[in-house]
């Protein structure tokens, strides 16, 4: 009997050490993935309008198809290869950010291109109006798992940047792990939420048994399309500011400090003249800054991906048709 007490005493410190490595795991993962907010808020903005257009029980099948590919990206692609790098280069970390941040900056100041300039854009609406809709669904869930995959890049590596230095490799692994699930069930659940507001608006407006929740619902429905078009816009700025940010950021790690320093020094200055309000002020400078920043380096590359990333591409695809032809 004393033999089995002690092995319960010991199962028991072994559950408690391992309760304790889990707490202190999720508290990692929640800590690290808070600094990715910026990305997390700009892919919950994006993805709803990849399902804009279907039929309504369409919408909730193409939420999950997206949400599996971001798992996809996260787990099986990206955690391996975050690994690697914080155990082989770890100083590739900051460039490869950037570059993610320049896709960012690119992607954000095509959408205000085109948002400025519609006439740019009206090829690929017609293009898009003559596929059938089960081809446009994998026309557009494709395009969403691919931007998700820039997303969920810049997400994982910021993670793994913020996690302190000397952490186990297992460690790491279920760090990431947990934030990547973590974050996939937030974006994708308001996602789904966003989406359906609209059927709920409906069914609150046509079958509520009060007059204040069929106007709950009438203002519901009302209001859904221009919140689809504010998420737009926050989505825009959100790539646009995160990729700038992310961009001088890293040339102030790898010694180009002036950019990062001017910005710096404007927003202290800004804050100074209401010390009340002094760090809301420098941060709403600091985010202002960096998005103008973000996309300048966007619109300056748009033509660098028209003439030379874009035909550059061609040719590869054309030479892979012609080798599986």
């Amino acid at each position: 009997m004393s033999g089995l007490l002690a092995l319960l005493d010991d199962v028991a410190a072994i559950a408690k050490v391992a309760a304790a490595s889990v707490d202190d795991v999720v508290g990692q993962a929640v800590k690290a993935s808070s600094k990715a907010a910026g990305a997390l808020i700009d892919d919950a903005a994006v993805t709803p309008k990849y399902v804009h257009g279907f039929s309504a029980d369409r919408e909730i099948p193409i939420v999950w198809k997206i949400a599996r590919g971001s798992l996809f990206n996260k787990l099986v692609i990206l955690l391996p290869l975050a690994l690697l790098l914080s155990t082989f280069a770890p100083w590739a970390i900051t460039p490869l950010l950037m570059l993610g941040g320049a896709y960012l900056c690119f992607e954000g100041a095509e959408k205000v291109w085109h948002a400025l300039n519609p006439n740019d854009h009206h090829a690929e609406e017609v293009y898009a109006a003559k596929l059938k809709d089960a081809h446009l669904e994998e026309k557009k869930v494709a395009a969403a798992i691919k931007t998700d995959f820039i997303l969920s890049a810049e997400i994982m590596t910021i993670t793994l940047a913020a996690l302190p230095e000397g952490l186990s490799i297992w460690f790491l692994a279920a760090a990431l792990a947990v934030a990547g699930l973590m974050i996939t069930v937030i974006v994708y659940g308001a996602v789904a939420l966003i989406v359906k507001a609209d059927d709920l608006g409906l069914h609150m407006a046509s079958a509520g048994r009060l007059s204040i929740t069929r106007k709950l619902g009438v203002f519901i429905v009302r209001a859904m399309p221009k919140l689809m078009w504010l998420l737009v816009v926050v989505g825009t700025a959100a790539m646009i500011w995160v990729g700038g940010s992310i961009i001088l950021h890293g040339l102030h790690e790898l010694g180009l400090h002036e950019p990062y320093d001017i910005i710096h020094d404007l927003a202290v200055s800004a804050a100074s003249a209401a010390p009340s309000m002094s760090g809301a002020i420098e941060w709403i400078v600091t985010a202002v800054l960096d998005g103008l920043a973000g996309l300048l380096i966007g619109l300056l590359l748009i033509p660098v991906a028209k003439f030379a990333i874009d035909p550059a591409l061609a040719i590869f695809r054309k030479r892979e048709a012609a080798k599986a032809g």
